[in-house]
Formats: C-alpha cells, structure tokens, sequence
C-alpha cells in the first residue's frame, strides 16, 4: 500500500485541526447563545407574572373576579402564553383563561402581595425586592402562568443548524485556501521528484525551474547547481574511463601482438631452418621429413590465426530448433576420429531420449570441441575423459571432466579469461571462445577440480530462447 505524501498529510492535518476548532468554537457558540436567549425568553415571563401580580392585587382584595379574568385575558395577547391562572391566598382559583398553543411547556409563578409605596415603585425591577421585604409583605394570592417553548425551541434550532452551516462553510474556506497553500509548497517538491526521475532516465538536459517563493526558489537552484556538478563529475570520468578504455585497449593490443609474435615466431623459425636444411642439398632424401615439418609448422600458424579472428570477431548465433543430445553425440564421434583422442578413452553417459532445445548447433558444436581438446591434453598419458549430458525441464547441461592434474587454484576464477592458459604451448583463447558462445546462448559455464583428481567444466544452456545476444 503506497504511503501518503507530504500534500495528502498536510491537508489531513488541516481537516481534522480545523474540522475540530470549528466544531468546538460552534458547540461553544452555540451553547452560549442558548444559555442567553433562554435566559432572556425567561425572564420576559416572570416579568409577566410580576405585572400580574401587581395588577391582580386590588381584584384579590375586593374580589371582583370579572376584573382578574380581563387581566388574564389580557395576558393572552403575548405570543407563547398558553394558560394564566389568578389564585387567593387559601389556593382557592378566582379566575382562569387559556388558548391552544403548541407543546413543550413552562411554568411560572408569582405571589400577590399587599405592598407599600416604595415598594410599588421598585415593582418593575428584576427581582430588586429582597428577602426581608417579602417577608414583611402579606401574600393575599397566586399567579401562575403556562407558557411554550416551542417557539424559542424552533429558533435555537434554527440558529444551531446556522451556526452548523457556518463552520462548514469556515472549515471548506480553510481547507480551500490551506489546499492552495499547501500546493504552492509540495509542487516544487513534486517537479523537483519528476525532474530527479527524467534525469534518472537519461534526460540529463533537464533543469528545474526557480520557484516564485524564496525557499523553493532556493532548493532549485541548489538542485540545479547539483546537477551541473555532476555533469561535469560525468563528462570528467567519462573522460578517464575513455582514456581508460584506450589505455586498456592498447595494453590488450600489445599483449595480444606479443601473443602473436611469440606463437608465430616458433614456426617461423622451424620453417626457416628446414628450408636452410633443403637449400644446401635439394636432392637429400630428408627433404620429404622436412617438407612435411614445414606443412605442420605452417597448419599451426593457420590454426592459430583462426583462433584469434574467431575470438575477435565471434560470429552471431544462428538459433534453431534441435536435439542437444545428438548435438553432443555428434561432436564426441567427430573427436573420436582425431589421430590424438585414439589413445584416450572417453567414456559419454548420453539419454537416448531427445532433448530438444533452441541452438545454435554450429557454434555450440566449437565451444564443446574446444573443452574436449582442453580434456584430452590435460588426460594424455593419465586417465580418460568422461561426458555427460542431462536434459532438464528448462534447461540443458553437459559435464566434461578429465584425470589430469587439474586446475591451479589461483587460476579458476580466470580460466575463461583470454589468453589465460596452462601450457607452454597454446594462446588461452579456446576456453574464452567457449564462455564467449555459452554466454552468447543465455547460458553459463562453470570450471572446478574433482575430488579423485582432475577438472570438471560443466555448460547449462536454456532449452528456450531466454537473455540471448552478445
């Protein structure tokens, strides 16, 4: 599952900081104009009740209810009273009038007291009278009165859902312009990953753009002056590589030609003194020894110039569609007949069934040879040659193995090396064309000593075409 990123983050961050301030400030908001407005819607009814009171004093008194019931039906005019009830001081109910209102509802009640002047005045106050008044006051009655809170209920309601709104409406502005914010900071960050991939990719050109802020503008220029150090860090190794490069190829050249010239001049000089030998007596009967000399002397040269052509300029695969098996039988019988393999004895442990694989039979056919001509000369005198071929699900593999003295331990990660070799005689570049083939086919080979005594080279070929090509 792929990480959020820095603008997937900050804008999570930003939702839930201001999705909870804005929750916390409405609730908060919300919970105070409550308390208010109830407080408020209150107090006008106990004001009501204590106008009341006040005025149903003299009705108590000379108990004229028809005068109490026109106040109550007076009270009904403000909106939200449900029932007004007028009771004397024994709870006895002098008057009572009521309209239907909607539910819920409230109750509030006020004593009628036989007040002074001074007290009268002070009558309209909030609640000014203080205890000690009120108990030197007679209560001659009772007001009660019912009125409903629905229509505060609906309006705090109202308010509440408008608060609601209104911090949405805050948190989506927030978000949008902290969105805008935080895209002006992570979009540099994001050319900057684009721009580092497309140069990664080979657009080594590439350079990213100064920002419009300071610190972005900053980071480009230091990303760019990066880039151009590492260009000219490049142009410079791959300045010393080349020179590298021509050093190592001129170094090769020189081993290759003193490789030449060591291998040629042997038979050069052979050829020259048999033809020194037949220039002073042109009739000796030897003569016919030496020409024969001069003919091998000359195979030789002939053979290894073939080699060295063949290793430089190796021929491309013809793959096509054959038996392995009958590849390697086919090779073992054309070795068999060498005038040299007839006093080795090679064994084969070959499966008569097919084994049918992508190939190119020619060139694998020369990449075996070379390592039976490797076995026969380490085994001569001392042992025979054993092969083996085995056919597997996706692969091929053949193991050639000797009872010569074996591979010198310094020399077993080289073997496959050019011009890498063992014997006097010989230019090290049989074993390098064979890796060179094999590797050439998608496949490896491998050299190691056998415990009895010896060398085993093993080849694997895929049976498919599978990472083939030079």
């Amino acid at each position: 599952m792929k990480r959020p990123g820095i603008h997937a983050r900050l804008l999570f961050t930003a939702f839930f900081v201001i999705s909870v301030a804005a929750a916390a400030l409405g609730s908060i908001g919300v919970h105070m104009f409550h308390e208010f407005a109830r407080h408020r819607f209150e107090e006008r009814f106990e004001f009501l009740a204590r106008y009341l009171a006040l005025n149903s004093e003299l009705g108590i008194l000379i108990d004229q209810p028809a005068m109490l019931n026109r106040l109550a039906q007076n009270l009904l005019s403000e909106r939200d009273v449900a029932r007004v009830v007028i009771y004397d001081a024994d709870g006895k109910r002098l008057a009572e009038a009521g309209q239907e209102t909607a539910g819920p509802f409230s109750r509030v009640s006020e004593n009628v007291r036989i007040k002074s002047v001074s007290e009268e005045s002070q009558a309209f106050h909030w609640r000014s009278l203080s205890p000690m008044v009120e108990d030197r006051s007679e209560v001659i009655g009772r007001v009660e009165l019912t009125y409903s809170t629905s229509q505060i209920n609906s309006l705090l309601e109202t308010i509440t859902g408008r608060f609601i709104l209104l911090s949405a409406a805050m948190a989506a502005i927030g978000l949008i312009i902290f969105y805008l914010i935080s895209r002006s900071l992570v979009l540099p960050l994001t050319r900057l990953a684009d721009t580092a991939r497309k140069i990664g990719e080979g657009e080594r050109h590439l350079r990213m753009e100064p920002g419009s802020l300071p610190e972005t503008r900053e980071v480009s220029i230091a990303f760019n002056a990066m880039l151009d150090s590492l260009e000219r860090s490049r142009q410079a190794m791959e300045k010393a590589n080349q020179e590298m490069a021509r050093q190592n190829l001129l170094a090769e050249m020189g081993k290759f030609s003193m490789m030449i010239a060591h291998e040629i001049k042997n038979p050069l000089g052979i050829i020259k003194s048999s033809f020194d030998v037949m220039r002073k007596d042109p009739t000796d009967p030897a003569n016919e020894t030496i020409v024969g000399y001069i003919d091998e002397e000359i195979q030789r040269m002939n053979q290894l110039i073939q080699d060295f052509l063949s290793f430089a300029k190796p021929a491309q695969p013809s793959f096509r569609v054959v038996d392995s098996h009958q590849v390697l039988r086919d090779c073992l019988e054309r070795f068999s007949r060498r005038p040299e393999a007839s006093e080795i004895q090679i064994s084969q442990e070959i499966p008569q069934e097919s084994c049918i694989s992508y190939m190119d039979p020619d060139l694998c056919a020369r990449a075996i040879d070379n390592i039976l001509k490797n076995a026969l000369e380490a085994s001569y005198g001392k042992g025979g040659v054993n092969v083996c071929g085995l056919c597997r699900e996706e692969s091929w593999r053949v193991d050639i193995s000797d009872e010569g003295s074996g591979i010198p331990e310094e020399m077993l990660d080289t073997i496959f090396d050019p011009f890498i070799t063992t014997r006097t005689k010989g230019t090290g570049l049989g074993l390098a064309y064979s890796a060179q083939v094999i590797q050439a086919h998608g496949g490896r080979i491998k050299a190691k000593n056998r415990e009895p005594g010896g060398a085993c080279f093993t080849i694997e070929l895929p049976r498919e075409p599978k990472g083939i090509g030079y």
